[in-house]
């Protein structure tokens, strides 16, 4: 992507504000949409999740301080709104964020769009054992492959933190798998 300052004047302008835009969709549709399937895990909810991610970014380009990266701070919109999705869900259901999970956990089996075997449902009903922080930290280091400075960004918590919490969370996983 272009200079990202210049690239954020362009999201603020009203004569490029579209095409920016545009661009800001093409460029991050596809990385924005695997975070969220990984913390929502349904294909038409992680949908949902993005174009609402979307219209929020859209909605607050001019409230972007540059204290992030654009991707960072975009993440994170995308993380909250996912957590969000969730806990609305829950409160609907009357049930709690851990039922609501493995609720999502159980219709993976059904989910024309999950791609993986036994052993992938497997982890991911380990990966709902994890308190909610291990649980985006695992998923991001492991499934998206990213770097502790950018969850750093994203989490605004430290790298050191990070690292504590991706051990712990193997820890667990491994033990769940064992005992599973």
């Amino acid at each position: 992507m272009q200079d990202e300052k210049l690239f954020i004047s362009d999201l603020i302008n009203p004569k490029t504000q579209n095409e920016a835009f545009k661009k800001l969709i093409q460029e991050y549709q596809k990385p924005l949409y695997y975070h969220i399937r990984n913390i929502v895990l349904n294909h038409d909810d992680a949908d949902d999740v993005l174009q609402n991610t979307f219209i929020k970014v859209f909605s607050n380009i001019q409230n972007f301080k540059g204290e992030s990266k654009l991707y960072s701070w975009m993440y994170r919109i995308a993380t909250n709104e996912s957590l969000s999705f969730i806990e609305q869900r829950a409160k609907k259901q009357g049930i709690s964020t851990e039922e609501i999970q493995n609720k999502m956990i159980n219709r993976l089996e059904s989910d024309v769009y999950f791609e993986g075997d036994e052993f992938q449902l497997k982890l991911q009903k380990a990966i709902a054992t994890l308190p909610e922080k291990q649980q985006l930290v695992f998923k991001m280091k492991y499934f998206e492959e990213l770097k502790y400075e950018n969850i750093s960004e994203i989490l605004d918590t430290s790298v050191g933190a990070l690292k504590a919490n991706y051990h712990h969370a193997v820890k667990k996983i491994e033990d769940y798998l064992k005992e599973n």
